[in-house]
């Protein structure tokens, strides 16, 4: 048995020192543990899903797999990090309990905090005394303070402030960070008591090189992180709606949003996940206040994803071919460039609209083997570049990867269905070098194809 002795709030962030749980292996409580296992804590994932035990017990992951295998099997080997589904058995002997259960929003926007209800119970029921519990689930304004300390209390008997210490960190888009994304985002901490906010602030100092805002107003951390996502989403949704424009007026976004300067966002592409934004207009619908641009940012995701499929249609049809029946190579799905990771969300999505439109797909992706891929069953994952786009009327690139920026066009314009297009949904491509071979060039942003 480890040791459950409690850890002062001056010692708890220092190297070595601290028993940490992650509870849920999802992606963010592995990357979590990966930090916590490398900053000199011992580490105990904890799930209930015992298949997500077993991958991490192996050091494999199904996301960054060049990145976090090497620490998780370095950390396991070297006794730092261990897996478990007895939840209870690792609460109980921990000192820091790390919540990465995350809310689920449907795609009606209805939010269901019961996993995270859930995953609460059982950490109280097995806290002990002087326990520090950090939340970093995205929550709704009043949620922490209002529901999920009264989970703690209630499970555990304990009183939070006095018997054990209770905080508030989240991370924005789990779905997409990397280890790099955690540990160098800046974070707010939040504790209704000071020395909750003291014990959690050298917790998360200690994995974390970026700057760190502590706040003692819960409430307020919680409405500045859903506003922060907002804020984000809708830049992208303007950077798309400007994307979309250049198009129509047949100039290339790219070299528009390089004249702007610090006032023009990196292209962001499409369906990031706007789940913190849905919780903030469900607290706004309950105080029944309207957020007219929050509820078009979403909106518009769906309308670019829509034109995307167009753009593929108006390049087949350039090259006197339907969409139904057409061969397409989508290339790369990859959601971190360069890097074995998930598909990304949008990728699955024109997948998912251009089998209903009747296309014949094949997938390629350098860095995604096909358990990776097994929620895109239906088309199927080729092993080369070459096997992919051989006899495809289009090629579509969909992730920003170093291969396919280097594509050798001779050699593509001998394995297509000539006339065939290219289109470009990541601008990596030059539209003029793409058409002097004789494809089609379509782009989003760019309207600066001639044919």
């Amino acid at each position: 048995m480890l040791s459950t002795k409690p850890v002062t709030t001056e010692t708890l962030g220092k190297h070595g020192e601290g028993i940490v749980s992650i509870v849920g292996c999802g992606r963010l409580g592995i990357l979590h543990a990966c930090l916590f296992a490398e900053a000199g804590f011992r580490v105990t994932c904890a799930d209930s899903d015992q298949a997500a035990v077993e991958r991490i017990l192996k050091g494999r992951v199904p996301f960054l797999r060049h990145e976090v295998e090497p620490i998780l099997r370095k950390s396991l080997t070297n006794g730092r990090l261990k897996a478990t589904s007895d939840l209870k058995a690792a609460i109980a002997q921990s000192n820091v309990v790390i919540v990465t259960t995350c809310v689920n929003v449907n795609s009606k926007g209805k939010v269901d905090y019961s996993p995270l209800e859930k995953a609460l119970k059982l950490v109280g029921s097995s806290l002990h005394r002087e326990n520090l519990v950090i939340i970093v689930s995205v929550v709704g304004v009043g949620v922490t303070e209002r529901l999920l300390k009264e989970i703690l209390e209630n499970s555990s008997g304990f009183k939070a402030g006095s018997d054990f210490y209770l905080a508030y960190s989240p991370i924005l888009f789990p779905e997409g960070q990397t280890l790099k994304g955690v540990s160098s985002c800046r974070r707010i901490v939040a504790a209704p008591d000071k020395i909750s906010l003291e014990a959690a602030l050298n917790v998360i100092k200690s994995v974390t090189k970026a700057d760190v805002i502590q706040t003692q107003d819960v409430k307020a951390a919680e409405a500045a992180v859903l506003f922060e996502a907002t804020f984000q989403n809708v830049n992208s949704a303007l950077t798309n709606e400007f994307a979309y424009l250049c198009e129509k007026l047949g100039i290339d976004y790219s070299s528009t949003r390089n004249l702007l300067g610090s006032y023009a966002n990196v292209y962001l592409p499409p369906t990031s996940t706007n789940d913190a934004t849905k919780i903030l207009l469900e607290e706004a619908e309950n105080l029944n206040v309207k957020l007219r641009i929050s509820e078009t940012t979403i909106e518009l995701d769906d309308e670019i994803l829509r034109h995307e499929v167009e753009l593929i249609r108006d390049a087949l049809k350039s090259c006197g071919k339907p969409l139904r029946r057409a061969k397409i190579a989508l290339l790369g799905f990859s959601q971190t460039p360069n890097t074995a990771d998930v598909p990304k969300d949008s990728a699955k999505k024109i997948v998912s609209m251009l089998e209903n439109k009747g296309a014949k797909l094949t997938l390629y992706d350098p860095f995604i083997v096909g358990k990776i891929l097994a929620e895109i069953e239906h088309a199927p994952l080729k092993k080369s570049l070459m096997e992919a786009v051989e006899g495809a009327d289009c090629m579509v690139i969909l992730a920003a990867h170093e291969q396919l920026k280097r594509l050798n066009l001779k050699k593509l314009k001998l394995l297509a269905k000539m006339p065939a297009a290219i289109v470009d949904l990541e601008s990596v491509l030059d539209p003029a070098k793409v058409e002097a071979e004789g494809f089609v060039y379509r782009g989003f942003g760019r309207g600066v194809w001639k044919k």
